[in-house]
């Protein structure tokens, strides 16, 4: 047999420089640096200049260490939807910020200073803050450049930082709004107190940890009651914080709550004789819980004298009776023979919060260290006696607890209130222990910072009322020179002649001097704002609902000041004058500017310095995060933003963070909330969905992952996962997601080099392509509509479902795969441009590259820019391109999905024959179908037989009835008797021999 002839050379053969492995890691820093070179934010901007705004207001990350995996999740997908709403056209900045005040820097700082056994108390204040802004500054820089290698885009030459003097004096402005408007207040009232850094703490800075701590029952004679049974015996309370009970002023009952008095018996049985003793001590509790309350005092023994062994029994119930009856009860302290403040009568107060659901029905109510506790008492004139310092330690001159000896240390140290600690032990002296164990489990708060326990603490504090009429603030309101700063919320309110524009009719529909409360403004916003998800809604909704008075102080350094003078009669000062001077100084001089200022000069010669306590305070550092839409998007240094934003989007945990001081903040100064939709994403776990930790050793560093995979890949990951709930990541994760950019990337690489030298003379119109051609155009239109629907929903993993299911399914393994034969072989010396059917094909290659290239671009940037230069090397960058106009292509779509079914079953039994090596190609089937569906027989009878070998990439195929046949469609399989063409390799009967070519082959090289 003669030598068959190489038709290699007369085939077409996809050509790219575009290459298969993709090199990320050493790839994308310089196609970042070219994006920098060109300006490409700035460019962006000014192409999408007069569209429709759309605004992502940037939740500022704190600036302390280096980006973690949770990070790396909240900037990516930020940058997916800025991308992405830019890709639809409209004008989407980006200006992202820093979070630089607060606790945790200044914690830093004083640890250094600890290192070098230095006291912080010594420093000059200037000279610590002046520390602390360094310290945030540098940690600003370290992760601007770890955020931009993620390949985030915006405004990184101009972010904004809450330690900025223009940022510093607009908080303060704000901040003295709250004063102008009546809803600022110094009261004195329990707060969550961290003993380790001295200071109050808002909720969203603690974190709850699971603990074991002691709890005690303890006996409080009862001295005086209406009810005559009650005098001489005991009142039960339960509690887990025995370090409280020395400050003990009430016990509080429930008015609907059933209470006994039982007489309980301690019988003894000497093992010398039958007699026993009796002792017959009477408890006052609940009566849902007495058989708790018995067990307890049981297993523990504490009510047994000394020497004493036995039983215990009840010996009947004396009375029993509603709580409203104990109204008028009073009982003594323990340790009322300590005299002094603990000799005071304990009165019997309702109240709201007793439950029945543990304990003994009585609690007991210690207004320094409980909020509840606070408001009950304060019902009954009882006020707080401020025994512990700000260290956690009673003051050195309470009356039960010196500092030395072993009843030193914090409130909250285990071993002062375990069951043996002195607290137990002078109760157990007293006879009032009646239980005590260090088995109580429960969860407690801790501060996220330190991980020390906190704990309540009156103090005096600084607080913006959650209900009472806002005043606010218009041109022809009259200043309010002072206002009251007692704790009462019914403060009397002046007229408010009208309220400000852009305010919501919930503001404007309240009569004139009557407006609305700062509570009721905010969950009017929430029910108007979107949430994604949904539950996000409820959520916010249930923390402002249930929420108190918002405390805006913190007894530290490094933070905005409260800027406020208050007078001898215990008012601060609202004097606009006065106000304006105030920012001024802080605008020039920055926070500093209050703490070293000529306060006189400040006050003008109106006051007297004198007359006045400078408030040195500092403003929660939520209240600095949630100013930031004042001075953020309606400052004119970032004029491209604008106020109320799209979108804010951060982690779940922000719904008691920023999104709620953010929303109190513009609803308690504009009357409306800062956002139009809120998105929340979950926490970022390991791969075993566990929560990570350094201390455990299962995080992952993003920078890490870059430098071997690329960002890319971590973007795809993001993209990927449903991030509206908790979510992981490992190796074994990021392996799949490798495999599902590969399979992209070559999707690209092929489409690259199919269109290597497309030219315009080419394209083909829609109307006279092959109806395969018309049907992946279908396709392409109706998977545009799904990602423009995912955009709007901010489901990015269902975008990426969708473009990453069309290109494998729909593309490679369908639409690629049957025209490989036209790409290659339709064209040739004697048909230089190409058969009809090449053309056609190649121009929707087009359109699928224009439009793929731009649906990849918010998620795969780098990748996408790379794809993009490499047919284009001297156009702009993909990222300037807008959303690809699909022009709709009208095909029989059931025609397609029952073609498909059918080439699909057809597959499957070709890929048996294939293992087996009866057959090497599916070139080399001869497929007959059988089927006993009269419907399936008439549609085949209209198809092209040819057509259909073709789209199912088979040497032939026919259909025959069987009415015989179990199944509506069966398919046989046998290898063909026909040559095979030496060209394009397929076996077709008009092939005289192996090797010859077949009459396409022979007419397109001339042959």
């Amino acid at each position: 047999m003669s030598e068959q002839p190489d038709y290699k050379d007369t085939v077409f053969l996809p050509k790219t420089d575009f290459p298969m492995k993709a090199g990320l890691a050493n790839k994308e820093p310089g196609i970042l640096a070219r994006w920098e070179e060109q300006d490409l934010y700035k460019r962006l901007r000014e192409a999408r200049k007069g569209r429709e705004k759309f605004i992502l207001h940037d939740g500022p990350p704190y600036a302390n260490g280096n980006i973690h995996i949770g990070h790396s999740l909240n900037k990516i997908l930020k940058d997916l939807v800025v991308r992405s709403q830019s890709l639809l056209g409209k004008d989407a900045p980006y200006v992202p910020g820093w979070d630089c005040h607060g606790l945790p820097i200044e914690w830093k700082i004083e640890e250094q200073y600890r290192k070098k056994k230095r006291n912080k108390d010594e420093v000059p204040a200037a000279e610590f803050r002046a520390e602390c802004r360094a310290y945030a500054a540098k940690w600003v820089d370290v992760q601007r450049e770890e955020f931009k290698r993620l390949g985030v885009m915006g405004e990184w030459d101009k972010p904004y930082l809450t330690m900025d003097c223009d940022a510093e004096a607009v908080i303060v402005e704000e901040f003295l709004k709250f004063a102008e408007s009546g809803q600022l207040y110094r009261g004195a009232k329990p707060v969550m107190w961290s003993p380790v850094e001295k200071t109050a703490l808002a909720e969203a800075e603690v974190e709850y940890q699971d603990i074991t701590s002691t709890q005690i029952d303890v006996a409080f004679e009862i001295t005086e009651s209406p009810i005559e049974e009650l005098v001489g015996a005991h009142a039960v309370i339960w509690t887990t914080t025995p370090w409280t009970i020395p400050v003990n002023q009430a016990i509080a009952f429930g008015e609907d709550v059933e209470y006994v008095l039982v007489d309980l018996g301690v019988w003894e049985f000497p093992d010398d004789n039958e007699e026993f003793s009796l002792l017959g001590p009477k408890y006052l509790v609940a009566a849902d819980l007495w058989d708790q309350f018995n067990d307890r005092i049981e297993k523990s023994q504490q009510v047994m004298p000394d020497g004493w062994s036995g039983e215990l029994r009840s010996l009947g119930t004396l009375w029993r009776g509603q709580g409203s009856e104990l109204a008028g009860t009073v009982a003594r302290h323990p340790m009322h023979h300590l005299g002094g403040f603990f000799a005071a009568p304990r009165p019997f107060i309702a109240a709201d919060h007793v439950t029945t659901e543990a304990g003994t029905g009585l609690v007991h109510m210690a207004p320094d260290h409980g909020e509840e506790d606070f408001f009950a008492c304060k019902e009954h004139g009882i006020d707080p006696v401020f025994a512990v310092d700000d260290d956690g330690v009673y003051r050195e001159d309470w009356l039960w607890l010196p500092r030395g000896g072993e009843r030193a240390g914090n409130v909250i140290n285990k071993r002062f209130n375990s069951a043996e600690g002195p607290i137990c032990s002078d109760l157990r002296e007293a006879g009032a222990l009646l239980s005590a164990s260090d088995d109580f489990a429960h969860s407690y708060p801790h501060s996220w910072r330190s991980k020390a326990k906190v704990i309540y603490r009156c103090t005096p504090q600084w607080f913006v009322r959650m209900d009472s009429p806002i005043k606010f603030k218009t041109d022809e309101a009259e200043p309010v020179e002072a206002l009251s700063l007692s704790s009462s919320d019914n403060a009397e309110e002046e007229d408010n002649p009208s309220t400000s524009s852009g305010q919501t009719d919930l503001v404007k529909g309240h009569a004139k001097g009557v407006g609305p409360t700062l509570r009721e403004i905010a969950l009017s916003e929430i029910d108007k704002t979107r949430f994604i998800p949904p539950r996000g809604h409820k959520r916010l909704r249930s923390m402002v609902e249930g929420r108190p008075d918002w405390v805006l102080s913190r007894q530290r350094a490094w933070g905005v000041p409260i800027t406020v003078y208050v007078d001898k009669d215990g008012n601060y000062l609202n004097d606009a004058e006065v106000n304006n001077r105030i920012v001024d100084a802080v605008r020039e001089g920055g926070a500093d500017a209050w703490f070293a200022a000529d306060h006189q000069a400040l006050l003008g010669n109106k006051y007297n310095l004198d007359d006045y306590e400078v408030v040195t305070d500092i403003l929660d550092v939520w209240f600095d995060s949630g100013s930031t839409h004042a001075f953020v998007l309606e400052s004119d240094n970032w004029p491209d933003l604008s106020s109320p934003a799209n979108l804010y989007l951060e982690g779940s945990d922000q719904h008691r963070g920023w999104f709620q001081s953010s929303l109190l903040e513009s609803c308690g100064t504009r009357g409306r909330a800062p956002y139009r939709e809120v998105l929340t994403h979950g926490m970022t776990l390991d791969a075993k969905g566990l929560k990570m930790s350094k201390s455990v050793g299962n995080t992952l560093d993003p920078q890490k992952i870059i430098d071997v995979n690329g960002a890319d890949i971590l973007r795809l990951w993001a993209s990927t996962v449903d991030f509206t709930e908790d979510h992981r990541i490992g190796p074994e994760i990021l392996k799949g997601v490798t495999d599902m950019y590969r399979k992209l990337r070559n999707s690209f690489r092929y489409m690259l080099g199919a269109l290597s030298d497309f030219e315009e003379s080419e394209r083909v119109a829609v109307a006279d392509m092959p109806e395969l051609e018309r049907y992946v155009l279908h396709l392409l239109a109706e998977l545009d509509g799904t990602l423009r629907e995912a955009v709007n929903d901010y489901a990015f993993n269902r975008y990426v479902r969708a473009l990453t299911d069309f290109a494998n399914e729909d593309l490679s393994a369908f639409f690629f795969d049957i025209r490989k034969d036209c790409l290659y072989c339709d064209v040739g010396e004697s048909l230089p441009a190409g058969s009809a059917k090449r053309q056609a094909y190649r121009t929707v290659l087009d359109i699928l590259f224009h439009a793929l290239v731009r649906y990849a671009s918010p998620v795969l940037c780098f990748t996408a820019e790379e794809v993009w230069r490499t047919r284009y090397p001297d156009a702009g960058s993909v990222h300037l391109l807008e959303w690809p106009e699909i022009e709709v292509a009208d095909v029989d779509e059931l025609h397609w999905q029952r073609l498909r079914g059918v080439r699909e079953q057809v597959t499957e039994t070709i890929e048996p024959l294939r293992r087996e090596k009866k057959i090497r190609s599916s070139l080399e089937a001869n497929v007959i179908m059988r089927t006993k569906d009269a419907a399936m027989a008439s549609w085949f009878e209209k198809l092209d037989r040819s057509d259909v070998a073709e789209l199912f990439i088979v040497s032939d195929i026919k259909l025959e009835n069987d009415p015989f046949s179990d199944d509506a469609l069966g398919v046989e399989v046998t290898p063909t008797t026909d040559n095979k063409c030496g060209r394009c390799w397929r076996h077709l009967p008009e092939v005289a021999e192996d090797g010859a070519l077949c009459d396409r082959c022979a007419e397109v090289i001339g042959g």
